[in-house]
């Protein structure tokens, strides 16, 4: 034992477990009165935010919640589910926020296999939930969000309680619970699931705490920003926002529906100066017409995660006033772990060349250990050549935990000491790393490697082109076949034979999509294209 050890012991003096629930305690004593979460004419300055989670909290323990406890949630962007990434922790129990666009049969899945005990849920989902709660082979506390801003109209009451009157029941001042330790476990989000039942995947507090520290460091955020809640905060906890946000004394804009006008709108009434969306979201933005944008009257900074956008519309969202930051992540990793670091001699570049950079995924976040691109079989990394592909594969604090109540995948997917991610890239000689698909994605014709997203890439700078997504189609001679669906740009039309001509300007022929469909775009709730849908509908032709 050297004399560093010897009669050195964690003790309380020394060591207090991480949890992203101290930083609201914080601000609460140190800006008090500053605004914090606006939505129309609901305003919560941070010690109300605190008083009514604190209060909720109160309420939650009088009623059994404790620590492991499930408590799910499903509701839009607005403040009640802002407070619970508070109320739900501080009683020691695990929030669970539920895709407010999943199906009845899923939405009883994820109530049954979490081991829900209450369940707080926005009166506009009461069809899909009563069904879903009729599911469930046990009793389940419901406590009503009523939104006026939802248009609730007859819709009736799904539970007893009410989200205010419920909170009233709570104690002033009630003392919340901190984690014993933390590694204890914070919140529970189910993946998509789009081949079977959604996996639960585990946060502890530690990993929330860095998550938070490292979004702040990479974005280079400062303090008292004012963030446009775009995000869906069921979606990895919006990002980690709701307690990065508060670390920040940021004023936070909520958004129930994600409407382009309004976002403008929003955007001037408040001096937006930050927020989120996937591509979709970008490019809803970039193409809106004339008439619902309003000039920008400072820089707005963008970050923007989920499937690699296309440079075409980081073009176009740079020519607005955006500056958009792309990184990435998975659920499994609290969202993002990489992030495209910009290098200001990269602003001399070419606008195309700038923008293809900006698709890249980049590099490490300050809170992600290590992460590589490897041969998944050997484990060795790839050349940094740009060219020859890998799996992600991650190391980090911010690693889930596990899969709830599934020990196997948990060990599968984190097999000889790396996350496997699953999505497949090249690692540049920067050391920036570009996804070039996911690993079910890639599409192999006649021995060829061929990335669906470099084709999507070249097919979106076509103007009239709003979104693509490729996928793999059957072929008796080369096996598979690029086949690209094809969403258009409002008003806008473009012969096959045009698209055909545009394609081979830019891609080998051995990469030209043989397929051309054109359809709107099947997509999550998240903005992600559904391309799984698309594959059974190819199987479908003849």
């Amino acid at each position: 034992m050297s004399n560093f050890e010897r009669g050195m012991h964690k003790n309380d003096a020394n060591f207090v477990p991480l949890t992203p629930i101290s930083f609201l305690d914080r601000i609460k004593d140190v800006y008090p009165n500053y605004e914090a979460l606006v939505y129309k004419e609901r305003k919560y300055s941070w010690r109300q935010v605190y008083d009514r989670c604190t209060r909720f909290a109160s309420a939650l323990t009088k009623v059994g919640i404790g620590k492991g406890d499930v408590v799910s949630i499903m509701a839009a962007n607005t403040p009640e589910m802002f407070e619970a990434h508070y109320s739900v922790p501080m009683t020691g129990g695990v929030v669970n926020t539920i895709n407010t666009r999943l199906d009845t049969r899923t939405v009883a899945y994820i109530l049954d296999h979490s081991d829900c005990k209450v369940f707080i849920v926005d009166r506009q989902f009461h069809n899909v939930v009563v069904d879903a709660i009729a599911q469930v082979d046990r009793e389940i506390m419901v406590i009503d969000i009523d939104d006026k801003q939802a248009g609730l109209g007859d819709i009736p009451a799904i539970g007893k309680l009410e989200y205010e009157s419920f909170l009233e029941t709570g104690d002033e001042g009630f003392e919340w619970i901190r984690p014993d330790d933390e590694w204890q476990a914070i919140s529970l989000s189910y993946t998509s699931g789009t081949t079977g039942n959604p996996k639960g995947v585990v946060y502890h507090h530690r990993g929330s705490y860095l998550m938070s520290m490292g979004s702040i460091s990479a974005w280079n955020m400062p303090n008292r920003l004012t963030y446009l809640y775009t995000v869906p905060m069921f979606h990895c906890n919006g990002w980690g926002y709701p307690w990065t946000l508060a670390m920040l004394h940021a004023r936070v804009i909520f958004i129930r529906n994600i409407v382009v006008k309004e976002i403008f709108e929003l955007i001037d009434e408040y001096d937006v100066t930050h927020f989120g969306g996937a591509p979709i979201v970008l490019n809803m933005i970039a193409n809106a017409p004339a008439e619902d944008q309003k000039a920008l009257k400072n820089k707005v900074y963008v970050m923007t995660a989920g499937a690699p956008p296309p440079s075409s519309i980081l073009q176009k969202m740079e020519s607005l006033g955006f500056e958009v930051m792309h990184v990435y992540g998975l659920t499994e990793t609290y969202g993002h772990v990489v992030h495209c670091a910009w290098n200001k001699e990269w602003n001399s570049l070419a606008e195309d060349k700038r923008s293809e950079l900006k698709a890249y995924q980049g590099v490490r976040y300050p809170h992600t250990e290590m992460v590589s691109v490897m041969n998944p079989d050997t484990l060795e990394p790839v050349p940094s050549d740009g060219e020859t592909m890998g799996e992600i594969m991650i190391r980090g604090n911010t690693v889930m935990m596990g899969y709830y109540k599934n020990e196997e995948a948990s060990q599968e997917s984190m097999k000889s000491g790396w996350f496997h991610s699953g999505d497949l890239a090249v690692m540049h000689p920067s050391g920036y790393i570009q996804v070039k698909d996911r690993s079910k994605d890639i599409i192999i014709s006649g021995g060829e490697n061929i990335s669906s997203v470099e084709i999507e890439n070249i097919i979106t700078r076509h103007p009239a082109v709003s979104l693509a997504a490729v996928v793999a189609r059957p072929d008796e001679k080369w096996g598979e076949t690029p086949c690209a669906f094809i969403e258009l740009a409002d008003g806008q039309t473009v012969e096959e034979d045009e698209l055909k001509k545009f394609c081979r300007e830019h891609l080998a022929g051995f990469k030209m999509p043989k397929t051309f469909v054109f359809q709107v775009l099947p997509k999550t709730s998240t903005g992600k294209i559904q391309k799984y849908e698309l594959r059974e509908t190819v199987k479908n032709f003849n």
